[in-house]
């Protein structure tokens, strides 16, 4: 009885909650903070916090937390790399490469040795620790990533751009955590590690994902033929090309979410091409804010009919709901007393050191601007790819005093990114950034 109760709660708010955003979706839009942080503040007062009507238990929800938010982030890393500019310049890229391989490496370092030698934490244990609060979030972001396609912001592309790499590039140190706490083979001297977690599963993933995504776009092109009315499903095209392209990394142990990001990034632009438009030209292709407002991102322009034209704005409707239900069960978790000094101090020492010592540790020697590297250094959000990797952690066997610690530390992570992100990004966004063209290459 008190389940279905529980249940019946937790329908009744959910349902609630995406009328409301029905109805004030034009109001969100105009407020000065995100609207992640009215979902955060509705789940923390129905949870624990205040009312206690509803808790969310992540330690024994693992396994179902786990494939809630690796959905999330693969539906938000494709509709983030269908977003890229077309076409793809190493000169374009070469900031969030550095971004989200050089720096996240330096994030994980640092945080890594903050939870060895000022929280106490093991080892390896702090190394999953800076695993997991390391990357950037894609899907919690929004506000600061690419718009629509064709957004030429430079800021918004690499903080988009790195977001979708960093999540796949974050997995080599997960299992290198994994590995010292002996829930992992590393080999001797870590060469398994280096060869297969690094190497092999990177390459493979990027590899498999610009195959299959080039792949769509040809048989889709081949099947539409000359007929530009021709209608194919292009949302269940979008989904299946995440279901294979990650079921066939999981096979062959390829980092997942590198080969959807640039499975999606493929697809376009082997579409582009395919259908002979300028590279970055102004597209009918709208995403879900221009299709809610009625405004066009673009000027109007006739092209033929893409998958990554028709799939986006289900997909962005799809972002938007799996954002609202996480953040409901993450406000759903907390107790007054989860407000440790340690997990305050872990998620100040993040924002205020590690993040912004990374990226310019990371841009060395570039010419990236600087104020580029200060608004980067400050917008690295952390969020949903966080707890999948957490959960990820926890279903391989992670020791319950661990995982109750990282569980603790995380969400809490994740709570205050949440609030201090969402209250200044808009502030600074409008303040400091006013929208930069990306130059192209």
């Amino acid at each position: 009885m008190e389940n279905g109760l529980t249940n019946a709660l937790w329908f009744l708010l959910f349902g609630g909650l995406l009328i409301a955003m029905g109805f004030t979706s034009s109001t969100l839009k105009r407020l000065p903070v995100t609207s992640a942080i009215i979902y955060l503040a509705v789940g923390m007062i129905v949870g624990p916090t205040v009312l206690h009507l509803f808790h969310f238990n992540p330690l024994k929800e693992s396994a179902l937390l786990e494939v809630l938010t690796e959905a999330a982030v693969l539906i938000s890393l494709y509709a983030a790399g269908v977003k890229m500019p077309v076409p793809v310049s190493l000169p374009r890229w070469r900031t969030p490469i550095l971004l989200a391989f050089v720096s996240m490496t330096v994030t994980v370092g640092l945080v890594a040795a903050f939870a060895h030698y000022v929280l106490g934490l093991p080892l390896g244990a702090a190394v999953l620790l800076g695993a997991i609060v390391a990357p950037t979030d894609p899907v919690l972001a929004t506000d600061v990533q690419i718009r629509h396609p064709g957004d030429r912001d430079r800021l918004r592309f690499t903080l988009t751009c790195e977001a979708g790499m960093n999540d796949g590039s974050a997995f080599p140190f997960v299992m290198l955590g994994l590995g010292l706490l002996g829930l992992h083979e590393l080999g001797e001297f870590g060469l398994r590690w280096a060869l297969v977690d690094v190497l092999w599963a990177t390459a493979a993933g990027i590899a498999i994902g610009v195959g299959c995504g080039v792949a769509l776009a040809h048989v889709a092109r081949r099947v539409r033929g000359k007929d530009a009315k021709r209608g194919l499903m292009d949302d269940f095209l979008g989904l299946g090309l995440i279901g294979i392209v990650y079921g066939i990394s999981v096979l062959v142990s390829a980092w997942g979410f590198l080969a959807v990001f640039f499975a999606a990034v493929a697809l376009r632009q082997a579409e582009k091409r395919l259908t002979g438009a300028a590279p970055d030209a102004p597209e009918r292709l709208q995403s879900a804010e221009t299709a809610a407002t009625g405004r066009p991102a673009l000027a109007h322009r006739e092209t033929p009919p893409t998958v990554s034209e028709g799939s986006l704005v289900f997909k962005e409707h799809l972002e938007r709901l799996s954002e609202l239900m996480l953040i409901l069960l993450i406000g759903g978790t907390l107790f007054v007393d989860s407000w440790s000094w340690r997990a305050v101090g872990l998620a100040f020492f993040l924002f205020a050191v590690a993040r912004p010592l990374s990226v310019l540790v990371g841009l060395l020697g570039t010419r990236t601007p600087w104020t580029i590297r200060s608004l980067s250094g400050w917008f690295g959000v952390r969020g949903i790819g966080s707890l999948y990797y957490l959960m990820f952690a926890i279903q391989h066997g992670l020791p319950q005093p661990i995982a109750l610690e990282l569980i603790h530390m995380t969400l809490i992570v994740v709570t205050l990114s949440i609030v201090f992100h969402g209250v200044s990004v808009k502030p600074l966004m409008e303040r400091f950034w006013p929208a930069r063209r990306l130059a192209a290459h």
